[in-house]
């Protein structure tokens, strides 16, 4: 090999390595985000209070954002526990209507 390719060949992999490092703590974030949210939806659906609304979840960065329609504020306090009692959850947002 001559110095030219050597040169571009360790470029190339300087260049990659960020790359693959980004990638891989986006899919770490994706992965703790989905886990999170499943143990929220489980946690929910298990609660003889809740599991009769149906409430979505969703979960970005640790933050966790509840929606739906629930009938009381007691629904709401009550959901917003569980959530909060969840390992990870860094945050919620609250979008829980009462009707």
């Amino acid at each position: 090999m001559n110095k030219r390719t050597i040169f571009i060949s360790c470029l190339l992999v300087l260049t990659l390595i960020p790359t693959f490092a980004a990638c891989g703590e986006s899919a770490g974030e994706f992965v703790d985000d989905s886990v999170i949210t499943t143990k929220v939806k489980a946690l929910l659906a298990a609660d003889d209070f809740l599991k009769s609304f149906d409430i979505s979840v969703e979960t970005y960065k640790g933050t966790v954002q509840l929606s739906g329609f629930v009938s009381s504020q007691a629904a709401v306090d009550k959901a917003l526990q569980i959530t909060r009692s969840v390992g990870g959850v860094k945050s919620v947002r609250n979008s829980l209507i009462v009707k």
